[in-house]
């Protein structure tokens, strides 16, 4: 049997889902929220700090403090789900990573589902991210997504650039990386849904 001809595992969405002024908002709610240096999992430490893997600032975002961009934000979650992914019992059930990559800044080739579902609310089966702020304000930076099929161009990855406010859903299982920040400071808000385990 072959998947449906509309079935999709990466939707850009058309056009911004979020203002520059909603966008300014997170980035001012991201600041604010205690950053630390993001980690890796692996090794006999579930969490650690690895500079070779990964190299940026993070935050949570509550849900009280961005309750209309979570809702604009979920509301294209389940649109793309029903146009494109299929995913079981969809939701949202964590909060909302708020992201600064530096320059020199990256994060290496990954998927976000844990080996270990233990360590998870649900399974994780979509991820998002959003650009907050304006491209020109930084360099290098690009999502880049391997999901195994050729492009027009031969090669089996996608370079995402996105626009300020504009977002992207890919499946969870899809290993991917944010190349190195050359200049500037690259600020995104990262998301996951989870559901039922895959069948």
């Amino acid at each position: 049997m072959r998947e449906p001809n509309w079935k999709s595992y990466i939707v850009v969405t058309p056009q911004p889902i979020l203002t520059p002024q909603q966008c300014q908002e997170l980035i001012i709610l991201g600041q604010a929220e205690p950053k630390i240096e993001a980690t890796v999992s692996g090794g006999k430490k579930d969490k650690q700090i690895n500079n070779t893997i990964r190299k940026s600032q993070i935050s949570w975002i509550p849900f009280n403090k961005a309750t209309t961009s979570y809702k604009i934000i979920v509301d294209w979650m389940q649109q793309a789900n029903t146009n494109f992914f299929a995913f079981d019992n969809m939701q949202m059930n964590e909060l909302a990573q708020y992201t600064e990559y530096s320059k020199g800044g990256f994060y290496n080739w990954h998927i976000d589902i844990h080996k270990n579902m233990r360590t998870m609310p649900s399974v994780r089966k979509i991820s998002m991210t959003l650009l907050l702020n304006d491209p020109k304000e930084f360099e290098g930076g690009e999502l880049e997504i391997y999901n195994g099929e050729l492009t027009n161009t031969g090669s089996k990855e996608h370079l995402i650039n996105l626009k300020q406010g504009q977002a992207i859903f890919f499946a969870s299982f899809f290993l991917h990386r944010v190349n190195t920040v050359t200049e500037g400071n690259r600020k995104a808000l990262v998301m996951w849904f989870g559901g039922t385990p895959f069948k």
